[in-house]
């Protein structure tokens, strides 16, 4: 699209998190402008906008209407240096019905000298009428193969290797993050453990250990090791869970993922009804 020219005005990139919607959306738009993606960061260069979720004191993130009324004055004005404005909105999802609503708006109509890119793992959140005037590109798990090329090249051990590329579960910036802090792949671990030792506890004891945890900001990291955990048992059908319980522990935890990312739901009690489920 950059090489042609030929760029649609709007784009929704689309898939689970740390595939790299966001690493392709600046490289797609470093190649429009010809600049290096590091121009980009922050949104510092003068015809790019980055919208990014407000996050209000109970912890939830939402993109308010006066974000979109900004990006739609901003819109509004000529170019500085490109030949385009370039907008990047990033977890869309997370707009208000009021944003959404205000931003169909500038998706009807449309300038001529910009292109915006909507980044969300949860693109039926989006007004349809939104998702209809946007060019829809997935993004998929890359294979694991590719995962172990790539940690190869940064010289980690064979063991290392197959671990992390296991964890990862073919998303690129899993990988990235351990490789960066490799105090997470040992958080992850003893998160496990935690667990393990929490399903073998008295009734009473998880619901401490759900309120313990409700309140942690690294609450949706745990979550997505449990869902790791129980995926490989009933990937293995090994372990002491029968496989049906297996599968609704999985579906509750990926609905309260769900919730967790997109409401404000109550978590103590979301947890409570996972560790009932043990």
């Amino acid at each position: 699209m950059a090489e042609s020219g030929e760029i649609p005005h709007a784009l929704l990139f689309s898939g689970q998190e740390k595939l790299g919607k966001k690493t392709i959306a600046f490289e797609f738009i470093s190649s429009i402008f010809g600049e290096p993606p590091a121009s980009f960061a922050g949104g510092r260069h003068p015809d790019f906008i980055l919208v990014t979720p407000v996050v209000k004191e109970s912890g939830e993130g939402e993109i308010q209407i006066d974000q979109i009324r900004e990006l739609s004055w901003r819109l509004s004005l000529k170019p500085i240096k490109a030949k385009i404005l370039a907008t990047v909105i990033d977890k869309a999802h997370l707009m208000t019905k009021e944003a959404q609503n205000c931003f169909l708006k500038t998706l009807e109509e449309p300038k001529a000298n910009s292109v915006l890119i909507l980044i969300t793992e949860h693109p039926y959140l989006l007004l349809p009428t939104i998702l209809s005037r946007c060019e829809t590109i997935k993004f998929y798990p890359v294979k694991n193969e590719e995962i172990k090329n790539f940690l190869k090249e940064r010289g980690l051990s064979l063991k290392d290797i197959e671990e992390i590329s296991e964890i990862s579960l073919g998303r690129p910036g899993v990988a990235e993050e351990f490789l960066e802090d490799p105090e997470k792949l040992k958080a992850k671990k003893q998160r496990i453990k935690d667990l393990i030792k929490i399903s073998r506890s008295p009734l009473f004891n998880r619901f401490q250990y759900a309120k313990d945890i409700s309140n942690t900001p690294d609450l949706k990291d745990i979550l997505n090791d449990w869902l790791f955990y129980f995926r490989n048992i009933l990937i293995s059908k090994s372990g002491n869970f029968a496989l049906e319980k297996v599968k609704n522990i999985l579906n509750t935890l990926q609905r309260i993922i769900f919730l967790i990312s997109t409401t404000n739901v109550n978590t103590r009690l979301a947890l409570e009804m996972v560790l009932m489920e043990l």
